[in-house]
């Protein structure tokens, strides 16, 4: 029978229609051995998330040597990292170590938070890369081009400019008429997973995330790549090595963590439906909602010295 939500006109008299109320999240399921082992992994790279984060918030707004552009904009990345898995972790360690794995429609449109605070993460990603370009190829005028105002406008519209873009697409997701089996085969409520729930014409909405993936994804990352080719070409006429070695260990950090996020990223929503598959679909978002944010206060940290000299005079 068809799920559907809410009324949508006359029901076709073949199917036998009623509300959807709920989903089942399969998530790891299928390796009931290794429930209890999971739960405890996860669990740590979460804590691991929560406390290196918060230790990047608080040293960047307690130290005055890192009362800096660059420094702001890492503690607002670490505030979307604690908010961003945190959409996701939770109930993940709630289904590995509970036999419910029910998830009410109205929860599992959630995915309205992970997907605003993924696409605040690509702009925050972008307003880094540029602060990063500012400096080393316009360093006398990085006073001037970025000062307090600018940051706090650019944090802004990072923290803000997701949020219409993603109502119309959540909208059209959960507005669609969903058949058949109600068992989510993922560990959230990723765009993918509920597509393929979908019944009838998804074309609109398939070509809905594949054009918002564009201008959220592809277009920031497109920025970002073009930031560090000017930022190479300047590093590259520096007369001396020591020099060159210094500007890049101050992007090498920034551009490890564009790696990691934007990878994962663009294959799991540019990449063709034809090509999805169910344990490819969930390594990937393992990936870019645990793993990377679990390694970035790592990289951030370790390959930072005032950071790490920061870190060490509040400990």
């Amino acid at each position: 029978f068809c799920w559907q939500m809410g009324s949508r006109g006359k029901n076709p008299p073949q199917w036998n229609h009623t509300t959807l109320m709920e989903f089942i999240l399969l998530g790891f399921s299928d390796i009931h051995d290794l429930q209890g082992f999971l739960f405890r992994v996860f669990l740590i790279m979460y804590m691991i998330i929560l406390v290196g984060n918060s230790l990047i918030i608080i040293i960047t707004k307690i130290d005055p040597s890192l009362q800096t552009p660059m420094y702001f904009f890492l503690g607002n990345f670490s505030s979307l990292e604690i908010c961003y898995v945190s959409v996701i972790v939770p109930r993940l360690l709630i289904d590995l170590c509970s036999q419910n794995r029910n998830i009410a429609f109205l929860a599992c449109s959630s995915l309205y938070f992970f997907l605003v605070f993924g696409a605040t993460e690509c702009l925050l990603l972008t307003s880094m890369a540029y602060d990063r370009y500012v400096t080393i190829c316009n360093p006398l005028l990085y006073p001037l081009l970025m000062n307090s105002r600018l940051c706090f406008q650019l944090a802004t519209a990072c923290w803000v400019s997701g949020v219409p873009v993603h109502i119309v697409l959540t909208y059209q997701i959960f507005s669609l008429p969903f058949c058949g089996s109600n068992q989510l085969n993922h560990f959230f409520c990723d765009i993918p997973p509920v597509l393929k729930l979908a019944c009838g014409d998804t074309l609109i909405t398939e070509t809905l995330v594949y054009v918002i993936a564009f201008l959220v994804v592809t277009v920031p990352f497109t920025l970002i790549l073009g930031s560090y080719v000017r930022i190479i070409e300047t590093i590259l006429k520096l007369p001396s090595v020591t020099g060159r070695a210094k500007a890049f260990s101050t992007c090498s950090s920034h551009l490890m963590a564009v790696a990691l996020f934007f990878g994962s990223g663009l294959i799991t929503y540019l990449r063709p439906k034809s090509s999805h598959s169910i344990g490819m679909d969930k390594f990937l978002s393992l990936f870019y909602t645990i793993v990377t944010p679990m390694f970035n206060p790592m990289i951030y940290c370790l390959r930072n010295k005032e950071v790490m000299v920061a870190l060490r005079k509040f400990l």
